[in-house]
């Protein structure tokens, strides 16, 4: 889809940033107003974007689908004779009131459960404003889709570097070996790594002479353009990397070079990885001795190299630990903060590892309390998603009697789906906030419909803080919304008057005042009036005005005057594609916020939770296990309702390799069924259908289904998605199993029967 090449009266182009995934690529969308109502008639990449310099994947022409999709909700919602019905704005948020403040007054804040999806990180109203309405409520059972995708890196560098968010991401541009593990950045455009035009980037790399390698258990879009893809079993890169790690002390390879002093626990990894001889960890991993060694030779003997892991590290038993594995690599063969290794980006904007006394801090603390039933301990404020369900079926103090939700489709995106799906029938009230009625949102007493990415100003709060190049890029909205309908960030403040007992009729912009000059006074001290003054001198309010701050008092701000060539908001705002900030700069030791003012490489539980490696090092692997894959046109659940990107073949498909289809009596084409081996798979909905691919890119005994459908719940409203409704992976998984550590769910390699769909084995 192209736009006219200059504006006319009719015709206007305008710059925005395309929400719909992480790669967060410049737009230009062009805007025919001849009409009574204006509409899209083109999007195309922004040549001038001084991060994605043009680059576009199919996604972004799918903006104009999702505005104009006719599911998307554009009008409350309220339950009524147990039916969803249109309502006023008014109405919905009376009845939440009525509903949800006398529930709050009989059983407590606690009874009152918050979770909040993907979508919102890619929306900064819903980014800056959630949080405001947590604090309002005070409740301890928050949930968001961190827990079923990315806690265990997070964790992982909180003990290391001292902050949740100091995550090292590659750098590309300049790296000449970049070893991956469990992650397809052809599909995903990166994931907890900003990047854009991945095999651009890729092939540029291997011009240059690097080189690639991808571990994974299939030959993913990635690997096949890769240099070497190695098939890993899945749920053992704990024992790849313990491997490797033990390999660069037996061959005298370890060589932190710069970070030797500004790093503690070198010796106590030592002692950790012991047990861990690649000849010892070869046969349980499926790669070859020679191989893990051969690997970490050439990471330690390589100038500019990185190590890389994305969700298929994250989503196992040992998430943190390889997680963990993957940064203590980096850090002893001398890739971390140094240029073509893994490094830490500068944000612009709502970092808090530049904000404070740089090279120190308090360091991350876990476990300040812990699930009502299962005992799972809060980790970055939040429980596991997968203990919700477990939350609201069980009386007792403290049980969850009320759900608010924001952009999020646990139902289908978290295991255990149809078991959550009954509790939330069972809940005395529930919220959500979502552009659609989908599969989650369905059992609300009252939905509450966002807005269209176009009909919001845009700016990245939390990508910034994993790009692989540093700038700083804000896109005002490109269409007006509707009259009369409220901003996202508003339908979160009233929430957050309503349960703080403030009432419906509160005055929201005396409210944001209120909450602002908080954040300032916190920010500023003895400044704050001077500080407040300067942002009420520029007429914006709402995430604009905390942008606005946020932007001022980073580390390339105006500082409110002080740095006269600093960033504001006028000054981002004003720059056609945004404004470059560099490469990335070595940011060791300021960027460290820990206890000892150095990088803790061997964070104590990581230490204590590699005997559970050890104890699981000579166990038999399961015959068949599943894993899940996306594809570019489908990272989420939500992205199946566009046309753009719903057209062409089937994509929820089962792959399985020609020799386990005919063992299993499979055949290309033909519907299988799957369900979890042993006990669970008896139990009611722990079993998919789904179409059998053959394909040799399979390791044996692995199947892999995509993550994020299930489109035929009724009361859902995903027309288009209906149509071809896929399985649900996640209805095999188990719920309770999640790494101990970071309470991230297991999505990988749980172990499966697959059976003919026609055979009586399969019947059930």
């Amino acid at each position: 889809m192209d736009t006219a090449a200059h504006d006319t009266p009719h015709r206007t182009r305008h710059r925005r940033i395309c929400p719909l995934c992480e790669a967060c690529c410049g737009l230009e969308v062009a805007i025919d107003r001849s009409a009574a109502a204006p509409r899209v008639v083109g999007i195309r990449g922004h040549a001038e974007d001084v991060f994605s310099r043009g680059y576009l994947c199919p996604k972004g022409y799918a903006l104009k689908d999702l505005h104009e999709d006719p599911d998307r909700l554009r009008q409350p919602l309220v339950r009524r004779d147990g039916v969803l019905q249109p309502a006023t704005w008014d109405e919905a948020f009376a009845e939440i009131e009525r509903r949800l403040v006398p529930l709050i007054e009989q059983h407590g804040r606690d009874a009152v459960a918050l979770a909040i999806g993907n979508p919102a990180a890619h929306k900064m109203s819903l980014g800056l404003y959630f949080p405001r309405l947590a604090r309002a409520l005070g409740s301890r059972n928050i949930f968001s889709a961190s827990t079923l995708d990315q806690m265990p890196k997070q964790l992982a560098s909180g003990w290391m570097f001292g902050h949740w968010l100091s995550i090292a991401v590659p750098d590309i541009d300049r790296c000449d070996f970049l070893l991956m593990l469990g992650a397809n950045p052809m599909a995903s455009n990166g994931s907890l790594w900003t990047v854009t035009d991945f095999r651009g980037r890729a092939k540029a790399l291997r011009q240059r002479g690097g080189r690639l390698v991808v571990i994974d258990p299939r030959r993913t879009e990635t690997a096949a353009i890769a240099d070497a893809h190695h098939a890993i079993r899945p749920g053992t890169d704990v024992f790849l990397l313990a491997g490797m790690v033990h390999t660069l002390f037996d061959e005298g390879l370890v060589g932190p070079g710069r970070l030797a002093e500004w790093t503690v626990g070198i010796d106590a990894v030592r002692e950790a990885v012991a047990p861990f001889a690649p000849e010892a960890v070869a046969e349980r991993c499926g790669v070859p001795a020679a191989t893990l060694r051969s690997l970490a030779r050439e990471l330690a003997a390589t100038e500019r190299a990185c190590v890389y892991g994305r969700i298929g590290t994250c989503t196992q038993a040992f998430g943190t630990l390889a997680s963990w594995l993957i940064d203590v690599l980096n850090v002893l063969t001398g890739h971390l903060d140094a240029p073509g290794g893994a490094m830490f980006p500068k944000a612009a904007a709502f970092a808090a590892n530049t904000a404070g006394k740089p090279g120190i801090g308090r360091g991350i603390v876990t476990g300040r309390h812990a699930s009502r039933v299962s005992g799972a301990p809060e980790v970055f404020g939040e429980l596991p998603m997968t203990v919700l369900a477990e939350e609201i079926e069980t009386p007792g103090a403290g049980q969850v009697r009320a759900l608010i939700t924001v952009a999020t489709n646990p139902v289908l995106s978290a295991p255990g789906g149809p078991r959550l799906s009954r509790a939330l029938d069972g809940l005395d009230f529930m919220v959500s906030l979502d552009i659609y009625l989908n599969e989650t949102s369905r059992h609300a007493d009252v939905v509450l419909p966002g807005l269209s990415p176009l009909e919001e100003s845009h700016y990245d709060v939390a990508f910034p803080q994993l790009s692989h190049h540093n700038h700083a890029r804000y896109t005002p909205a490109v269409l007006p919304r509707d009259a009369g309908r409220p901003a996202e960030w508003e339908n979160l403040l009233r929430l957050a008057a309503i349960v703080q007992g403030r009432g419906v009729g509160v005055d929201l912009q005396a409210l944001d005042d209120e909450l602002l000059a908080q954040d300032v006074g916190r920010l500023a001290g003895a400044q704050a009036p001077a500080v407040l003054a300067a942002l009420a001198a520029t007429g914006r309010r709402g995430p604009e005005r905390l942008l606005d701050l946020a932007l001022r008092t980073g580390p390339w701000g105006d500082g409110f005057g002080r740095q006269p060539n600093g960033l504001t908001l006028e000054r981002v705002a004003a720059a056609e594609g945004g404004i470059d900030l560099g490469p990335l700069q070595p940011r060791i030791p300021e960027l460290l916020r820990t206890p000892s003012g150095r990088i803790e490489l061997a964070p104590p539980a990581c230490l204590a939770d590699m005997a559970r490696a050890r104890a699981a090092l000579h166990e038999r692997a399961p015959a068949l296990v599943v894993v899940g894959r996306r594809d570019v046109r489908s990272n989420n659940s939500w992205m199946h309702n566009l046309p753009t990107l719903a057209k062409g073949p089937e994509r929820c498909t089962l792959l399985v390799h020609p020799t386990d289809a005919a063992r299993l009596g499979l055949v290309a084409g033909a519907p299988a069924r799957l369900r979890p081996a042993g006990s669970l798979g008896d139990e009611p909905g722990r079993e998919v259908v789904a179409p059998v691919v053959l394909s040799e890119d399979m390791l044996p005994g692995v199947v892999c289904l995509p993550h994020g459908w299930g489109h035929d719940q009724p009361g859902a409203r995903l027309a288009l998605a209906a149509e071809r409704p896929g399985a649900n992976l996640n209805a095999l998984l188990d719920e309770a199993w999640r790494d101990p550590l970071s309470g991230n769910a297991v999505l990988s390699g749980m172990p499966v029967e697959v059976h003919p769909l026609s055979t009586a084995a399969g019947a059930g």
